[in-house]
């Protein structure tokens, strides 16, 4: 007779009895479980487990569907590799590259050997539907590292091979469907016949895969233009072609050879080239006769925006600009005046936070040419204070406005275009694992804020973890609507930097307990930053954007 096992379902805090080696795929259908949308994945005990996982001691099960992140990440994960075997099919000598989410979806170039026709996107539409329809079952074999290494380089999967040989790991898995191999760091659905939602479109030279919205699941994200965003993604993916960079393999296999510290180098240099020539076209703009007044700096959290100004202020500085700061924060209405949010608390994030009337009138007085007094806020008492800090500005003045309504254009609408110049600062990771498998943006900069908090605010990995859904949702309401705004975008991102905050970042991981929701997200973000080299930050110099989250900078903050 079997061993029983005792399994928590989390959805409905039912305890239950299963016979050893149950599928979570068994137990869901057993439960009965009303979801409104396909399940896709599950939590057992706070790690994502895909729904043929086997269950051999006593578990906590939650069934997730795309509505969660992690069910998310398995859904397009699984939609990636049938677009890999619809490619493989129709194009044998075809490589895919999924290199980065855009326009709430994920861009794709194709190499088919010439240019990417309409009919051919069509024909991969089709092809990917059928795979569809016939429901074919996703496999995972485990093997040691050496076979799956001998099977993709079979294949011709460099990229693969190079990251599982750096990895150090003995054993590893790969994922099967039918004759097609492929690798993918997390789980993925039963079979194709899960991926009920999608859409493969041409998008500039390559293609953009469509998925279901977070929010509402029957319907495709919608397209949104970034070109301002996807022109940036280009331009340091040719940075990384140039150095010979292009996934972790590549910059495992660097830092191996002793290279760490000119990739360092190169891409410290390539920051500062950039920030110089933001100074030079603002400059440029007041030899033209349209002097710029004020910029306007703005970005998610942890993109390095504080640092940016900073240098952006000492390259002004030798064009013989006069850079003045002032912080938003400063206008914030009087505590008991904060709007409120749908929980009935502060809304600290919202615009209306900020007292637009009375900055506006600063702003139009300074221009102006008159003298105001700047304001202090009192973040104890919750008041606006006047300390004596008076400011007048001449023709060399330059006003620097950072924050996150920055290019929000109710913020300024006072202030004529002409005399604003915005810029928008993020981190676009662009190195990837491998072809297959890109790094989410938002990784990078929660992995920045995990350190940063844990250093400097006293806050451990798994309050911030806690946090970050709702600094998402600021973001999304509050940010990125007016990303394209901007005059000029700024990645922040650094080639080599996953590397650096590896080191900083496991141990603070680590601390995370396994019995709180948030274990799951912190493992999530171990597993992945482990694929990377570690890398000292000795080498960093205390000017780079990074010191803002590892210390060590030379800038006051």
């Amino acid at each position: 007779m079997k061993h029983m096992l005792q399994i928590c379902c989390k959805n409905n805090n039912i305890i239950k009895n299963y016979p050893a080696g149950t599928s979570l795929l068994e137990i869901y259908s057993d439960l009965g479980l009303n979801f409104p949308y396909q399940v896709v994945s599950a939590k057992v005990n706070n790690r994502t487990e895909g729904l043929n996982f086997q269950l051999y001691n006593n578990k906590d099960v939650e069934f997730l569907d795309v509505r969660n992140s992690s069910g998310m990440r398995t859904y397009v994960r699984s939609l990636c590799f049938v677009l890999y075997k619809a490619i493989s099919e129709l194009y044998p000598q075809g490589k895919l590259y999924v290199e980065h989410s855009v326009s709430k979806g994920y861009y794709c170039k194709l190499d088919i050997g010439r240019v990417l026709e309409l009919e051919d996107v069509a024909a991969l539409k089709k092809w990917m539907q059928t795979l569809i329809a016939e429901d074919l079952p996703f496999h995972r074999v485990e093997c040691h590292t050496e076979e799956a290494v001998r099977i993709f380089r079979e294949q011709g999967m460099e990229d693969k091979v190079k990251l599982l040989e750096s990895s150090g790991s003995l054993y590893t898995y790969y994922y099967t469907l039918g004759n097609t191999v492929d690798y993918y760091y997390g789980s993925l659905v039963p079979s194709t016949g899960y991926l009920y939602l999608f859409d493969l479109v041409k998008y500039y030279d390559g293609l953009l895969l469509r998925i279901p919205c977070q929010e509402n699941p029957t319907q495709l994200g919608e397209i949104v233009k970034q070109e301002k965003m996807f022109d940036v993604f280009k331009e340091h993916l040719h940075w990384m072609e140039i150095m010979g960079v292009s996934n972790v393999g590549d910059f495992n296999q660097a830092c191996r050879q002793g290279d760490a510290t000119g990739l360092i180098q190169v891409a410290e240099a390539l920051q500062e080239k950039k920030i110089a020539q933001i100074a030079d076209e603002i400059h440029h703009r007041g030899q033209a006769g349209k002097p710029v007044r004020m910029v306007l700096i703005s970005g998610p959290s942890s993109s390095g925006k504080t640092t940016f100004s900073k240098r952006l202020s000492v390259q002004l500085m030798t064009n013989g600009l006069r850079p003045y700061p002032i912080a938003l924060d400063n206008y914030f209405v009087n505590r008991e005046d904060t709007p409120r949010d749908a929980s009935g608390d502060y809304d600290y994030e919202s615009l209306y936070a900020l007292d637009l009337p009375k900055f506006n009138s600063d702003l139009q007085a300074l221009l102006r040419g008159e003298e105001i007094e700047l304001p202090t806020f009192n973040f104890t008492t919750g008041k606006r204070e006047y300390r004596g800090n008076r400011l007048r500005i001449d023709e060399h003045t330059i006003l620097i406005l950072e924050g996150i309504h920055a290019l929000n254009p109710e913020l300024t609408p006072q202030i004529p275009d002409e005399k604003k110049f915005k810029i928008y600062v993020s981190a676009l990771t662009c190195i990837s694992l491998d072809d297959h498998n890109w790094i989410p943006t938002t990784d990078n900069r929660l992995l920045r804020r995990i350190i940063r908090d844990f250093n400097y605010r006293g806050y451990s990995a798994r309050e911030t973890i806690s946090r970050w859904p709702s600094v998402r949702a600021g973001e999304d309401k509050w940010i990125f609507p007016y990303q394209e705004n901007a005059d000029v975008m700024f990645n922040s991102a650094m080639l080599y930097e996953l590397g650096v905050l590896r080191p900083h970042a496991e141990p603070i991981l680590s601390d995370v307990p396994r019995n709180c929701p948030e274990y799951s997200e912190a493992y999530r973000l171990l597993k992945f930053i482990k694929y990377f080299c570690p890398v000292q930050d000795k080498e960093i110099p205390p000017t780079s954007l990074l010191r803002e989250f590892l210390g060590g900078s030379s800038f006051k903050y």
